[in-house]
């Protein structure tokens, strides 16, 4: 089953910014896709192949054979993991800003 689309992920995010963009052919799940974007190829590959594990990985556990609700299973799983990353990111974040402060109160008292 071979299709092609259009798509645009990896925007830039400032409005107005002109990057050279380059299509480039991904496979996903069965499908072409033609992706246009500012990423370099091996990133956009790269991009598909987890996109299509992810859609082989919801398929091979689920009895769902449309494409559009094992795409939306695999896109619910990815963003699922994605917030989870970046909840976590933050309490790292948190965490060293709070061992900073302590160090430096530390360092002050040592100091005194």
């Amino acid at each position: 089953m071979e299709s092609t689309s259009e798509a645009t992920p990896a925007v830039s995010s400032q409005r107005g910014a002109h990057r050279a963009t380059t299509t480039v052919e991904v496979e996903i799940f069965g499908s072409v896709f033609n992706v246009r974007s500012a990423s370099d190829e091996e990133h956009l590959q790269r991009l598909a192949r987890f996109v299509d594990g992810k859609m082989k990985e919801i398929a091979a556990h689920t009895t769902a054979v449309d494409t559009t609700k094992i795409a939306v299973l695999a896109a619910l799983n990815i963003a699922d993991q994605l917030v989870r990353e970046a909840g976590s990111l933050g309490s790292e974040r948190e965490i060293e800003e709070r061992l900073g402060k302590l160090a430096d109160r530390l360092h002050s008292a040592l100091e005194s």
